[in-house]
């Protein structure tokens, strides 16, 4: 903790923006995750578990540290620890695919697809149900501290998107990418707004690095044979 602290409260000042390093480093292991995701490389999982452990001690320290004015994100918080979560699941459900179809370590592991009409889906039915009893919640949790009705909503959309484009990251599904760009056009603005200039450069930058790693998922989903799924496997035994 006392490091955690250290990297915490140690600083590079931009202009008037105090940039710690814990924040700064999240951010980073963050963006290599993602990169790491569009070749479809093992390591992303790990790598990303790493960022979220960071970026939930930024967030939940500045939640309950009264000498920093910048405004608390109950969904960003939280969602670290259901990014956690959802990424232990991807790491083992990668691992799965990556067995199954007996591949390389240095390969991509998985081969994208679309998604099916039926999980397409059960995805737009948890998003909005999701979105409607997380902002209630949040809105809940953040009663002590005055914040306009529109903030819950949208750290509740941020919250929830990202949960989902994690879990179809997992799955190896191309809307994930299409997920992501509606998290950032919420996500984005709100970071600005709430004082997180690192958070949102990278969700700024995740804008143009989400549409091309879509087009890579897309041509790999085209033109790479279909995979063994985990949940298929019976049907080969």
């Amino acid at each position: 903790m006392d490091l955690f602290r250290w990297l915490y409260e140690s600083s590079i000042t931009i202009g008037d923006y105090q940039l710690s390093w814990l924040e700064l480093v999240g951010v980073f292991f963050g963006l290599a995750s993602a990169i790491l995701g569009m070749y479809r490389k093992m390591w992303t999982w790990p790598v990303g578990i790493v960022g979220n452990v960071l970026l939930f001690f930024v967030y939940i320290t500045v939640t309950f540290d009264s000498a920093d004015h910048r405004a608390p994100l109950f969904g960003q918080s939280g969602r670290q620890i259901f990014f956690i979560i959802t990424s232990v699941y991807g790491w083992w459900r990668w691992r799965q695919v990556q067995r199954l179809n007996d591949r390389d370590a240095s390969a991509p592991v998985i081969v994208p697809r679309w998604a099916r009409a039926r999980e397409r889906v059960v995805l737009a039915v948890v998003m909005v149900i999701g979105v409607a009893l997380v902002q209630w919640l949040f809105a809940t949790i953040g009663a002590g501290w005055p914040a306009p009705r529109w903030y819950y909503w949208c750290d509740a959309w941020i919250f929830m998107g990202s949960m989902l484009a994690t879990y179809a990251m997992a799955r190896g599904w191309n809307e994930f990418w299409l997920i992501w760009i509606g998290v950032d056009l919420v996500g984005v603005p709100l970071l600005l707004h709430s004082g997180y200039l690192p958070t949102a450069v990278l969700y700024l930058f995740y804008a143009g690095f989400v549409i091309y790693g879509f087009v890579v998922w897309l041509r790999a989903s085209r033109s790479e044979a279909p995979e063994i799924e985990p949940e298929d496997a019976s049907a080969y035994a």
